[in-house]
């Protein structure tokens, strides 16, 4: 993160800046990288305050492949079936990869987050991803 940030601050520099009252184009990617070059070094230095745990444990598989399968799923069911499936499908995959949910929970979930992503997306945001489509 600290090298992502310095990047984006090096990069975003060559543009005019600007000032608050008026922003020029390298503005925001400076001060995004500017948040993310502090935040990394907070990762940074409270993980060398804490002490390293005197056992390993194992990686956590499942959720790493729930996730990943839940990003898949969004990619193909966002061109082929419209956001409240792909919403629907990436949450309820992704919420299986914790051990402690149900069926019941991640289907809750996602249902929750699919009325999220119509009202956010679809009708704030005005996203041109259809809410469903055959194709």
């Amino acid at each position: 993160m600290i090298l992502l940030g310095l990047g984006a601050i090096f990069k975003g520099s060559s543009y005019d800046i600007g000032s608050l009252r008026e922003m020029g184009p390298g503005f925001f990617p400076v001060a995004v990288g500017a948040i993310m070059a502090l935040s990394g070094l907070g990762i940074a230095l409270t993980s060398v305050a804490v002490e390293p745990a005197a056992d390993k444990q194992k990686p956590e598989w499942r959720g790493w492949i729930c996730i990943l399968l839940g990003i898949v799923a969004f990619i193909v069911l966002g061109n082929h079936g419209g956001l409240v499936p792909a919403t629907f499908a990436t949450v309820f995959i992704a919420a299986l990869g914790d051990r402690k949910n149900t069926l019941r929970d991640a289907f809750l979930l996602a249902a929750a987050m699919c009325v999220v992503a119509v009202v956010v997306f679809w009708w704030l945001l005005q996203v041109q991803l259809p809410l469903f489509q055959w194709s």
